[in-house]
């Protein structure tokens, strides 16, 4: 059995989770989702946390059972608290701005690029050059911070790109006239 798997969820006051038979709806403060699960893992609610438990024993179904369990918790801590990843923009010119339910980023290329902010998501942008993206759902604000940072990733020689906040680039070396 999974060590993960069997750690009980705690639930914060002011969210509800409510279990299916093949989905657990979690509603908070911040939001609702609904995370389906795998065949062969059961959930149940008992004093205020969330058990995660293998229907049989089946090396089959183990290799689920912690990952069921993660999906659950990271839905109660979304609708609890959400989920944030910042960026930064390095770069002479870089910048990207908020227009209504798009961003544009100006990344060096010689047309601004376009990005659609997904309905779940917010995106904010400090100084130009600092985006946050927040939401509810931990996969989501990952995809969306990824898809900004495979626009312009950083370059190794230069530094120059769209990173994360606190990303350690190991610099290279350029050629050495000799």
């Amino acid at each position: 059995m999974s060590r993960i798997g069997k750690r009980p969820i705690p639930i914060p006051k002011g969210v509800t989770v409510s279990v299916g038979e093949e989905a657990v709806e979690v509603k908070g403060p911040k939001g609702q989702l609904r995370q389906a699960l795998p065949p062969g893992i059961t959930f149940a609610v008992e004093n205020g946390e969330v058990k995660a438990a293998l229907a049989r024993e089946d090396a089959e179904l183990r290799k689920f059972h912690g990952l069921a369990r993660t999906l659950v918790a990271n839905a109660v801590q979304g609708v609890a608290e959400g989920f944030k990843r910042e960026l930064d923009i390095v770069g002479v010119g870089y910048r990207a701005e908020v227009k209504g339910r798009q961003v544009v980023f100006a990344l060096g290329y010689s047309h601004p690029i376009v990005l659609d902010i997904p309905p779940a998501i917010e995106i904010a942008v400090d100084k130009q050059t600092h985006v946050t993206v927040t939401g509810v759902d931990k996969q989501l604000v990952g995809q969306v911070a990824a898809n900004i940072r495979a626009m312009r990733k950083p370059d190794p020689y230069k530094q120059k790109g769209v990173r994360y906040t606190g990303e350690v680039l190991k610099k290279k070396q350029g050629k050495t006239g000799a």
